[in-house]
């Protein structure tokens, strides 16, 4: 951390705002939540990096007993494996000859995994790394119900993964998945089965592929919004969830999370055109309502909130006066996945006092 040193030490309502806060000890808390689940399950914690974006906070998962990353992008993994970060699954395809050409020349520098679903990308892969005289680990993606991207359950997988495994300049690893699909049913008993059907659907995939004579080695799925339960079900090796760490409103209450929010906006009243609606200096360019509007806090009883694309408009069903032009108003993050990629720092308080500035440096790494 550099470049805020009149800022380390302030009280948090001496920022200037919006500005984006972390509670460090919350964010403690959560992580060690995720890790001790899946130390108690006897899995790997490989977490999601695509919306926590800050390879400090990498590092803290890392030291809590993740045994390396996920991320959604080859360019957040270029900027975790210049990070340190070795051991990195790219949940995706990587396609074309330019990010190819990336992947292959990142390999000498950190073990990168890479998901397929198709022979054209597989032979693309094999040719270059040849070619660089690397060997990717790659993984085999099984489509278990999200209808994303991803190979049909079953003889599909074994057939991409013998094709993968006769490539000399791949080694196949094994499966992936995301059961996606599952995190909003709000029926725990029928979530649970939903989970255990499509994780099934991977795990059955896996012992095909070794009742083929091909080795599995990680049968990775499982995020924030499902990690808790499938991190129990036999065959696999490893959970994604990492969004977790923050917690957000679509988290916690639209899939059911039960972590304590950790991430958070400051924002400043900028007007009070009457008695019951709040104007704050953050909208849709500062905190994004895509997958759940934020929810201000210590301002009342909140009738609605709208966002622009600079403000922020909260309407009240009663009457509150003592707010005024200047004040400050938090908002817990409505989803932080959509929300940490729009500021430039990260604020990491404690007893509500800034302890920490982390440079969100994964913003725009969208290639």
């Amino acid at each position: 951390m550099t470049g805020y040193p009149g800022v380390v030490g302030q009280p948090k309502e001496w920022l200037d705002t919006p500005a984006l806060l972390v509670d460090l000890d919350v964010l403690d808390r959560n992580t060690q939540r995720v890790a001790r689940t899946c130390r108690e399950a006897g899995i790997n914690w490989r977490p999601h990096t695509k919306g926590i974006k800050i390879p400090a906070i990498a590092h803290k998962l890392l030291a809590a007993g993740a045994m390396g990353v996920t991320c959604a992008k080859l360019g957040e993994a270029e900027l975790m494996a210049g990070a340190g970060i070795r051991d990195i699954l790219v949940a995706n395809q990587v396609v074309g000859p330019a990010k190819i050409a990336r992947l292959v020349n990142l390999l000498p520098h950190a073990d990168v995994i890479v998901a397929v679903d198709s022979i054209d990308n597989v032979d693309a892969l094999d040719a270059a790394a040849r070619e660089k005289g690397v060997r990717p680990r790659v993984v085999v993606e099984v489509n278990i119900g999200l209808e994303r991207a991803g190979v049909e359950p079953g003889e599909p997988v074994v057939a991409l993964a013998r094709v993968i495994a006769e490539r000399t300049g791949l080694r196949f690893a094994g499966l992936m998945g995301w059961e996606g699909h599952t995190i909003r049913i709000p029926d725990l008993g029928e979530k649970r089965r939903a989970i255990a059907s499509a994780v099934g659907q991977l795990t059955s995939s896996a012992e095909a592929c070794r009742a083929a004579g091909l080795p599995v080695e990680i049968v990775s799925c499982g995020g924030t919004g499902t990690y808790w339960i499938t991190a129990h079900l036999p065959g696999i090796t490893e959970i994604q969830a990492g969004g977790g760490v923050f917690c957000d409103i679509l988290y916690r209450q639209g899939m059911g999370v039960d972590h304590e929010y950790a991430l958070t906006v400051l924002t400043t009243v900028t007007s009070r055109p009457n008695p019951t609606r709040i104007i704050c200096d953050a909208g849709k360019k500062t905190m994004s309502s895509d997958g759940a509007v934020p929810e201000p806090i210590g301002v009342g009883k909140v009738k609605s909130v709208s966002l622009s694309a600079e403000h922020a408009r909260i309407d009240l069903d009663e009457p509150n006066t003592a707010l005024r032009v200047g004040d400050r108003v938090e908002f817990i993050v409505g989803y932080s996945d959509t929300t940490v990629h729009l500021h430039p720092e990260l604020y990491g308080i404690r007893n509500g006092r800034v302890e920490t500035v982390w440079p969100v440096l994964g913003r725009g790494l969208l290639r």
